[in-house]
């Protein structure tokens, strides 16, 4: 198995914590990356640099890697790409209201 198909865990929804929501979405590039998923609904990860100009790969991944933990994100396979999506449903189940006062 390759390390573009590897499949991520991703926390339950009642398993996320307000305190890790509320650290990832407090970086500026991670905030903006929620903000366009919201938007644009999916994403894949060669799409996610910031309007300032590309990461480094390994930044990107430790940004990805902290939005997904903090169950923000789902980050899933597709072939030789990876999809990201706003795990908006678990979070308003959660935390009500939540991402409406933070986009």
């Amino acid at each position: 198995m390759t390390g573009s198909t590897r499949e991520f865990t991703h926390p339950e929804a009642a398993g996320l914590e307000l305190t890790s929501v509320l650290f990832a979405l407090s970086d500026p590039i991670r905030l903006d990356l929620v903000r366009r998923l919201a938007t644009e609904g999916s994403l894949e990860v060669a799409e996610c640099h910031p309007p300032s100009g590309p990461l480094p790969k390994s930044t990107l991944s430790h940004h990805l890697k902290t939005l997904r933990e903090a169950g923000l994100i789902r980050n899933v396979p597709h072939g030789r790409h990876r999809s990201l999506s706003l795990r908006r449903d678990d979070l308003d189940g959660r935390f009500p209201g939540l991402l409406d006062a933070v986009l």
